[in-house]
Formats: C-alpha cells, structure tokens, sequence
C-alpha cells in the first residue's frame, strides 16, 4: 500500500464540480432539433433504462442501442460528436477550478466518480479537472463499493468526500465511520429532491453551492496537532 497521506479530498464530479443537469438539457435539446422529439423520447427512455441496469447513465451505450433500433439512419452519426466535442469546460459551476486549488493546498485531491470506461473519463479530461488534480482520476461503476481500492491507492488518515448525493455519502461514512468528513453539496435535481434527501441522515457539512469552499472555514481537528507540510494552509 501506498504510504498514507495525512488528508486526501475526494470530489464528486456530476453536479458537484460540473453542471450534468445543464449538459442534460443542452443534449435533449440537440436531439429534438435535430432528429424530433420521438427521437428524444426514445432516446433518454434507453439511457433511463440502461441506468436502471447499470446504475449509471452510459451515454454512448444508450446511443449504440438507439441506432440498433434504427439502423439505416446514419444521421446518428453526428450525435456521437456532439458529444465527444461538447464544451464541458464551460459547463463547470462558478468556483470549481478555485476550488480544488484551495484544497490542493490543504491535502491531496483526488476526483471519485461513477461512470462508463469510455465517456466519463473523457468529460472529466475535457473539462479540466483531470489536469486540476494532476491526474488522480478515479472512475468506477458504484464508488461507494470501490472504498478499499480507494484506500489502497490513496491512502489517508482522513478523507473528505465532497457530493451531491446523500447516498453515496452516507455509504461512505459508514464505511469509513470518523475517518471520514461527508460534505453535501445541494446541487442538482438529487440533491433538492425532498423524498431523495430524506431517505438519508444528514451529511457532516452542507454547503448550497461548491464556491462556498473556496472561502470555508473547514473544520479540521485530524490536523489540529500535525505538522504541515510546505505550503499547506495552516489550521485556523
């Protein structure tokens, strides 16, 4: 195992540092105007049903399976594009990248998301986040049953653990119990639904957007007797 590090943050990307909601509206808009609203139906019914099977939206799968049912209209062809080539940058939320400088200088960071091999990968090294934690990329099918290869790469006396999901960070505290800190951030459709949001206790931390973390007094008592390294923001 890796030697441990005294903190390690893990950020969630979808509507954490990156607005998925926004992308979302922005995809179903394109596949309207472009190939009609059936088309868009029956699209986002084969990506709800694939993320019913695989527990993630798997964008290109959907596709592939779209163009199965219709396989002479190669006009699809250029959805695949939109895709690949969509701006992701310019969908990140306000403070984002600011964000993960400032925690940079408090521990290592390391981005922790769900998602297929192919697509999520690509929209987090399009978006910039990959070269704002200098490639600690982690990518899984279900990250809340990945924690002990987490651990086994990165290492921590503590962890951060940043999210929109109040699953996810539930499953994490009670994995990690007290070695870990769960920061909820009420950002997208999960995180302002009522029945969603009070299916699950309570995170540690709340914040209403991911630029709070820019200027927060984060509470940090694992470190109250450590000493810093080089460059690492002191404890208040």
């Amino acid at each position: 195992m890796p030697p441990s590090h005294p903190l390690v943050f893990l950020i969630d990307v979808d509507n954490t540092l990156l607005d998925n909601d926004g992308i979302q509206r922005d995809l179903k808009d394109h596949l309207e105007q472009t190939y009609g609203h059936a088309a868009r139906e029956r699209y986002w019914r084969i990506l709800e049903d694939l993320f019913a099977e695989l527990g993630y939206r798997d964008y290109l799968g959907a596709l592939q399976r779209y163009r199965a049912e219709h396989p002479r209209e190669v006009e699809l062809l250029t959805m695949s594009s939109f895709l690949i080539n969509y701006p992701f940058a310019d969908r990140l939320f306000p403070g984002s990248l600011k964000v993960l400088k400032r925690l940079g200088r408090l521990g290592l960071t390391v981005i922790l998301s769900d998602g297929d091999v192919v697509f999520q990968p690509h929209k987090v090294e399009r978006a910039g986040l990959a070269d704002a934690v200098d490639g600690r990329v982690l990518i899984y099918i279900h990250k809340e049953e990945a924690l002990d290869d987490v651990e086994r790469r990165y290492s921590a006396e503590h962890y951060v653990l940043v999210d929109d999901k109040l699953r996810i960070l539930a499953a994490v505290k009670q994995f990690w119990g007290e070695r870990v800190t769960t920061v909820f951030v009420r950002q997208g459709a999960y995180a302002h639904d009522p029945k969603v949001v009070g299916a699950f206790p309570g995170a540690d931390l709340t914040i209403e957007r991911i630029a709070d973390l820019v200027d927060y007094d984060l509470p940090r008592p694992w470190l109250a007797s450590r000493v810093l390294p080089s460059g690492v923001e002191s404890t208040p």
